[in-house]
């Protein structure tokens, strides 16, 4: 029995990026042999172990075979004759098919090292084009390693070309669309996530809500970039640099314009109406993606309110208390802030508007802050009961609101 780490460890070890998992294969073994030493079953589809000290992931290796549509169209093979080789073999990425013996020592038969140093998301063998879900990998791939300067080869891309023609990418499923997507969207260059699927033609499948926004026109006095793909595209970017790793603000950030796909061609490049219109496609995109209620939730209200939330010095002190109560925000402050990271990252994901403050932020948690900070108590001393202790607390509320806005002018 041989035991070598596998997969991201390896490669993150070469690129000097902190390891988080740590993967192993087993070779020559079978799963009584495990079981002796203690590890604990966890694999349904083929025999997974867990260390039973560390907790840490050990695969016996295999061999898959595909045998119908789809990510669970394959069957495995896992038993003692398996090569270390053969493993690796059945892996997407090169860069994800190497190893490291107990001696140190780098196994390497796809030249996993030379494209870390080429910067190449290259696939490993034309089995390839046989897991749909690989096509998602790749460009969740690019979100994270794009800033390191990484590509997809010009031949992956071809595959995943015949993948999305073949329809083989109909054969998702939504839970690992979603999967993907919410992985990519924490990833440091969310962009190159769209723009990867795009050129595969996978974006016009999966999300064709989004597809739909390149090549529509805005005003270029207030979107210098003029296309409203390239703006969702900076808008992502600008939310993974504002909340870092926050796959809720990227949701938002992905979806918060859909309306403008829907603008009559007689009234482009303005926008009328955008944020309404936006929520039905909102609405089927989170139905087909099965997307968690949280994020459709504030996704639906960052549509809906974000051009609200760039005026809002010019939003009269009740209205802003109905947008603070809307989100329920006096009781969760968390998802104020949330909602705000998406309408920062849309204000500033604009060519050359990169850097603009936005105060509006601090205002409306200020707002917040001050509302939340209004008492019952004095009303219930009053002898107020029932209804007119609500409206008594609102009528406060929003004239502490009125207070805020005054200091902030």
């Amino acid at each position: 029995m041989r035991i070598y780490l596998v997969g991201g460890a390896v490669r993150d070890k070469l690129l000097s990026r902190p390891v988080t998992d740590h993967d192993h294969v087993v070779v020559g073994a079978q799963p009584d042999d495990l079981l002796a030493l203690g590890y604990r079953p966890v694999g349904k589809d083929f025999p997974v172990f867990l260390h039973p000290r560390t907790g840490e992931e050990y695969a016996l290796a295999r061999t898959e075979r595909k045998q119908g549509r789809g990510y669970h169209g394959f069957a495995f093979q896992a038993d003692p004759s398996v090569t270390l080789e053969q493993d690796l073999a059945r892996r997407d990425l090169t860069i994800n098919a190497m190893a490291q013996g107990e001696d140190g020592k780098l196994v390497d038969p796809f030249d996993g090292a030379r494209d870390l140093e080429r910067r190449l998301l290259r696939h490993v063998s034309p089995a390839f084009v046989e897991d749909p879900v690989r096509l998602l990998r790749v460009a969740r791939f690019a979100a994270r390693f794009a800033p390191l300067g990484f590509t997809v080869a010009p031949e992956t891309m071809a595959l995943m070309q015949q993948m999305v023609s073949n329809g083989e990418v109909d054969h998702l499923v939504p839970e690992r669309v979603w999967q993907e997507t919410r992985r990519a969207l924490a990833e440091a260059l969310p962009s190159a996530f769209l723009r990867v699927l795009r050129e595969s033609g996978a974006l016009a499948v999966l999300f064709p809500e989004v597809d739909a926004l390149y090549g529509v026109p805005q005003r270029a006095e207030f979107h210098p970039e003029i296309d409203t793909g390239v703006h969702v595209e900076m808008v992502l970017d600008m939310a993974a640099r504002i909340a870092p790793g926050n796959d809720v603000v990227g949701f938002c950030a992905l979806t918060h314009d859909l309306g403008k796909a829907l603008t009559p061609a007689d009234v482009l490049p303005r926008h009328i109406g955008h944020e309404h219109a936006g929520v039905a496609p909102l609405q089927r995109l989170v139905a087909r993606l099965k997307v968690p209620t949280e994020h459709a939730a504030l996704a639906e209200q960052v549509c809906r309110e974000h051009l609200n939330v760039h005026r809002a010095f010019e939003l009269k002190p009740a209205t802003v208390l109905r947008l603070l109560s809307s989100l329920d925000a006096l009781r969760r402050p968390e998802r104020l802030a949330t909602f705000l990271a998406a309408c920062e990252a849309d204000k500033r994901g604009r060519l050359g508007h990169e850097e603009d403050s936005y105060p509006q932020a601090a205002y409306l948690q200020q707002a917040r802050d001050a509302a939340a900070a209004v008492d019952a108590a004095p009303f219930l001393a009053q002898g107020l009961t029932g209804p007119a202790i609500g409206e008594a607390l609102a009528a406060a509320r929003v004239q502490a609101i009125a207070s805020v806005r005054a200091s902030a002018a």
